[in-house]
């Protein structure tokens, strides 16, 4: 149990004393370029499983005639 408290201690530590958080416009605008491209990823990501579904429905049909 000492080892999870100083773990703990020492993560606090390292949060507050050596990471350079980011100032809150820099924070807003990165937060912003994540969104976009998380709504680019998600719309490529739909486009190719759109294509593939038709890909195999066609293919079902193909085989199916």
């Amino acid at each position: 149990m000492a080892g999870l408290a100083n773990y703990v201690s020492e993560s606090y530590n390292e949060l507050k004393n050596h990471v350079t958080w980011p100032t809150w416009p820099e924070a807003q605008r990165l937060t912003v370029i994540v969104a976009v491209f998380s709504i680019i990823f998600s719309l490529v990501i739909w486009g190719v499983d759109t294509v593939f579904s038709s890909v195999i429905e066609q293919y079902f049909e193909w085989i199916k005639s």
